[in-house]
């Protein structure tokens, strides 16, 4: 196992939320708990502001209607009586009793500057003043014109269409006029029309204050009158009591997640640091997690710390184990080995007392079956110290040195190639490959004695931890000898070595190649 999968994980978590650390899940779950009941509390608050709103509303309603209808009372009397009086001097223009009744309802608007006029068909005043006529207007009764800051101008036609009475009512009257009784309140007021707008009460605040307006008609041609009321302010407490919740569930969730992460998240990943940081072989370090974190941490704390005394004793109890069962298991190789040429030179002895040739060649055949797993076991002995596997390309030309020396006359006439790249192989496959090497060239041996074999090992391109071995001659040409040889005596046990090695093996008879993939753990 790598430094690099103890320090990972051994399983990863799904979702989003999961893979959040845990202070920012509390800090979430926190205010997922929190903030209903803090956003109750503001629109509790919310809804007090709103009622208040409401009963501001309801005084504006009132304080306007009143104003509108006082001021429509007032407006279409005088001109009600205004139309009479120019009804009757158009029908008698000496008619000086109608002029002084028009002139009593007046009184109190020309106290307050205010103006009237009749005037006859042909343009001459009949009582009153000379008052300039309001704009016509198509289809209206009375005529309106409304001139800011002075005021506004009411003219009514006679029946002929040429005699006119005309009243002037001053801002100062209007706006005394517009005031609603017994309204404490500070108030603005307008009148206003499609053309102009007059200005009877102006209220001051700030710019962003809350404003409530109500807009009435009343009842003249197109004059509408607005009210504006200032809106209950939202004042310091009203605020206050507004966010102080949002506050407190962020104070409650900041609070809430400090006190963990100092008490448990924090002492934890300290000590999940320390458990990374160690290494087989080494002591557990103590961690400082100060005074502030839960008992049951520092528990935790001292049961790894006794954890890592008892792995570092059996880990040496390990060691001093796997140094003895190194050694023992470098001498059962080394005694294989020893016992393997051993019996390598027994059979070369009796080889050479033996006085047919048949036997000869078959004491030279179990000779070189004993030299390939011997020569195996002596390289197996020498990389268990680095324990990278064997070398296939040493093994290989160990094993055609020894092919050289059994071969068919002493081997005056084999010529052995090799082409190896130096890939390196585990036990298992270094045998089954010795083996079928030995397999192929005592069949081309035994087929023609005098070719040549090409031994070459080279790496697979479709893959990185594969390689090819090919062995091809000319005597391993399809022919009756091959066929015959393969059916009584290779056959069966090459092709069992090839299963073996997890493969198949490959024939090309055309040129005489046999061929076989074979996994690899590494290479120079």
């Amino acid at each position: 196992m790598t430094d690099a999968s103890l320090a990972q994980p051994a399983l990863v978590p799904n979702g989003r939320f999961a893979r959040l650390p845990t202070g920012a899940k509390l800090f979430l779950i926190l205010s997922v708990a929190l903030l209903p009941f803090a956003l109750i509390i503001t629109f509790a608050a919310y809804q007090t502001t709103r009622v208040s709103d409401g009963e501001n509303q309801a005084r504006l309603r009132v304080a306007t209607a009143e104003a509108a209808r006082t001021m429509t009372i007032e407006l279409v009397g005088d001109m009600t009586a205004l139309r009479s009086a120019l009804d009757a001097i158009e029908r008698d223009p000496a008619d000086a009793l109608s002029c002084a009744r028009v002139r009593g309802v007046f009184a109190p608007d020309l106290g307050a500057g205010g103006a009237f006029g009749i005037h006859d068909a042909a343009g001459r005043l009949r009582c009153g003043s000379d008052v300039p006529p309001a704009d016509a207007s198509d289809g209206a009764a009375v005529a309106t014109t409304i001139t800011p800051d002075r005021g506004l101008t009411l003219t009514v036609r006679g029946s002929g269409g040429q005699a006119r009475a005309t009243a002037f009512f001053p801002t100062a009257f209007l706006t005394a006029l517009s005031r609603p009784s017994g309204f404490v309140p500070e108030y603005g007021a307008e009148l206003h029309d499609d053309q102009a707008v007059l200005q009877l009460r102006r209220l001051d605040g700030p710019l962003l204050a809350r404003r409530d307006s109500l807009t009435i008609p009343v009842g003249l041609s197109d004059l509408e009158l607005t009210m504006t009321m200032a809106s209950t302010p939202i004042t310091s407490p009203v605020l206050i009591a507004m966010l102080l919740p949002l506050l407190m569930w962020a104070v409650a969730a900041s609070v809430g997640w400090f006190v963990v992460d100092r008490m448990l998240i924090r002492p934890l990943r300290r000590l999940r640091t320390s458990v990374v940081q160690y290494r087989p072989g080494s002591s557990f370090d103590v961690i400082s997690i100060g005074a502030v974190p839960a008992h049951e941490i520092r528990e935790l704390d001292q049961a790894f710390l006794g954890l890592g005394r008892t792995v570092q004793a059996h880990e040496s109890d390990l060691a001093e184990g796997l140094v003895r069962q190194t050694r023992l298991t470098r001498e059962v190789h080394h005694r294989v080995k020893n016992n393997l040429q051993v019996i390598a030179s027994l059979i070369n002895f009796h080889a050479r007392g033996s006085k047919s040739k048949d036997a000869s060649a078959a004491y030279a055949s179990i000779q070189r079956r004993v030299d390939a797993l011997a020569v195996v076991h002596r390289h197996h002995f020498a990389e268990m110290e680095i324990n990278r596997g064997l070398g296939l390309r040493s093994v290989l030309g160990e094993l055609s040195a020894n092919l050289r020396a059994t071969a068919p006359e002493g081997g005056a006439r084999i010529a052995l190639v090799l082409d190896i790249d130096p890939f390196y192989v585990s036990q298992d496959t270094a045998v089954a490959v010795a083996f079928l090497t030995t397999e192929l060239v005592e069949l081309a041996m035994t087929i023609a004695p005098a070719s040549q074999v090409r031994i070459s090992l080279k790496a697979d391109p479709a893959s990185e931890d594969r390689a090819i071995l090919r062995i091809n001659s000319p005597a391993l040409v399809e022919g009756d000898a091959l066929r015959d040889l393969l059916a009584t005596r290779y056959g069966r046990v090459i092709e069992g070595l090839s299963r073996q090695l997890r493969t198949k093996l490959h024939h090309d008879p055309l040129v005489g190649a046999f061929e076989v993939v074979i996994a690899v753990v590494g290479r120079d």
